[in-house]
């Protein structure tokens, strides 16, 4: 499984990319703006992710933009939906209109904070990410 975690707390994103590192490679971003490049490179490359991890709160932009951007740009390149990466929105903000407007932008799953990687790894199977 190839991995982009978009995370601009520093312990958040460590203790993310300790947990993602024993199912794959991952690669890391601070803010939205890197993710939604990084996210074009791998596209460039044939590579892709197969999951992404967004936090919604992140700086230039934050989660939501970044996934209606990765999603513009799975639209323009044709990417199959089988193809497409799995995303998991990531936040403190659990309000309800705050988990509908994620899905409704195409996220696959969304994850409250702080991460309970019990449930976590529950959502990577659910998304069929994992055994």
């Amino acid at each position: 499984m190839r991995v982009l975690v978009a995370e601009d707390d520093f312990p958040s994103r460590k203790s993310l990319m300790r947990y993602l590192a024993q199912y794959g490679e991952c690669d890391a971003t601070v803010d939205g703006m890197e993710v939604t490049f990084a996210y074009m490179m791998a596209l460039d490359e044939g590579t892709g992710y197969d999951l992404i991890c967004l936090d919604v709160m992140m700086p230039v932009l934050d989660g939501y933009q970044a996934l209606k951007t990765i999603r513009d740009m799975e639209k323009e390149r044709n990417v199959p939906e089988d193809k497409k990466a799995k995303i998991v929105m990531m936040s403190a903000l659990n309000e309800e209109k705050n988990v509908k407007m994620a899905f409704e932008m195409g996220c696959s799953a969304y994850c409250a904070k702080p991460i309970d990687f019990k449930k976590f790894e529950e959502v990577l199977r659910k998304l069929d990410l994992i055994p």
